[in-house]
């Protein structure tokens, strides 16, 4: 990445109005940098929780029905150091953790990744990941090129996503596809999920991907806010 690219990137992240901003510039960096996906995500000292990246939301919903964030070395790695970590330098040995990175694999993540762990204010944590999937030599010129600007647009993005969750000018610009809204709508007149899947002619992962591309639209923390957030934002109607 050159550094006018860099320059671009770091004006438009601070000129950004909206978390949807923030995520159109994550899939411009994917591309820009040739990577296979750049993901950036953050809680806060509350709990809160929002990401923005490029992984197929399928995989997110995997992700989190089979509980990985206990086990995902990343996960563990960024909340321990300060310093990037590159995944060939992680503990992948245990059985658990190697049918995780085989999964994920299988999803189209990986083998290689860079991920920068952030700190911010009042405990809040975050980090951002660039993955490819290439050889060890290859995946090394890609950090020497691009690993310190990386580490530069994390904390531009870091600054900048706390300010607009603070002020929340994100919630006027959701936008959920039709599907995610009858999801959502089901749910809040009180189907199950099962009942949901039915009524809609979807399987119940179907119905599950949908769910968790609306939580992640809404910068929600769970589903029961997911529909809560959806319903003050005018954007279901029951």
């Amino acid at each position: 990445m050159k550094q006018q690219v860099l320059e671009g990137f770091i004006e438009r992240i601070d000129g950004a109005s909206s978390l949807g901003d923030l995520e159109r510039e994550v899939s411009e960096i994917r591309d820009r940098l040739s990577a296979q996906h750049v993901l950036y995500h953050w809680i806060n000292s509350e709990g809160r929780v929002f990401g923005a990246g490029t992984y197929d939301p399928a995989w997110r919903v995997h992700y989190l029905d089979e509980r990985y964030m206990r086990i995902d070395p990343v996960v563990q790695g960024a909340r321990k150091r300060f310093h990037p970590l590159n995944w060939r330098n992680l503990d992948w040995s245990s059985k658990d953790v190697r049918d995780f990175r085989a999964d994920a694999q299988d999803a189209g993540i990986g083998p290689q990744g860079l991920t920068i762990p952030i700190r911010g204010p009042g405990g809040q944590m975050a980090h951002l990941t660039a993955t490819m999937g290439c050889s060890d030599a290859e995946f090394a010129s890609f950090n020497e090129a691009n690993g310190r600007y990386l580490i530069l647009l994390g904390h531009f993005f870091n600054q900048k996503a706390l300010e607009l969750s603070e002020i929340r000018n994100d919630d006027k610009d959701v936008a959920l596809s039709p599907r995610e809204v009858d999801a959502l709508t089901f749910l809040a007149l009180g189907y199950t999920r099962s009942q949901a899947a039915d009524t809609l002619s979807i399987s119940e992962h179907t119905l599950r991907v949908y769910i968790e591309s609306a939580r992640h639209k809404l910068s929600a923390m769970n589903t029961t806010h997911a529909v809560a957030k959806a319903l003050n934002l005018g954007l279901l109607v029951i």
